[in-house]
């Protein structure tokens, strides 16, 4: 496969012991990633925003776009290594956790092709929730605020807009 490019979503809202609090977790992943081969273009500043649900602590988040030449699915699987090497187990969903490596966009489109995404049960990119969290477009609206969702055809910045309408 060529080399892609990727936007991550990271998060934290959990002190890590070697890393220490969400904002240095979150740049410890961020070189963890390059370690595992994904080179970094651009990274956005760190947000912090309130946790969904029962997560208790506010969330430290940020976007990276990173090239690859991994498929979607061996990408995913080199994140989910990294964040069970930051201590990341599977609890409940919304719950806290050290570290959430997320594929957001990829330039190949969509994953699996366009026309099985909403079937898929597994990997989906984009990311299925998008479009509804202000915590992935704000950071990712830094970086990368005119990559369009190969589905809807909004840019990040349009989704970021509308969301920030339908608050209003």
């Amino acid at each position: 496969m060529s080399r892609s490019t990727y936007l991550i979503a990271l998060g934290s809202n959990r002190r890590h012991v070697r890393h220490g609090g969400p904002d240095a977790v979150v740049r410890a992943a961020v070189r963890a990633m390059a370690k595992k081969g994904m080179k970094l273009k651009r990274l956005s500043g760190t947000h912090h925003t309130r946790a969904l649900g029962p997560a208790g602590r506010d969330f430290a988040n940020a976007a990276a776009l990173v090239k690859s030449h991994l498929s979607p699915p061996e990408l995913l699987r080199k994140l989910k290594k990294i964040e069970r090497k930051f201590g990341r187990r599977s609890v409940r969903r919304w719950g806290p956790r050290v570290l959430d490596l997320d594929i957001i966009l990829w330039s190949g489109g969509a994953w699996p092709s366009r026309l099985r995404w909403k079937a898929t049960r597994h990997l989906a990119v984009p990311h299925r929730a998008m479009a509804a969290r202000a915590f992935v477009l704000a950071p990712a609206a830094e970086i990368a605020p005119r990559w369009r969702h190969p589905l809807n055809g909004l840019s990040v910045r349009q989704m970021l807009a509308r969301l920030g309408k339908s608050r209003d």
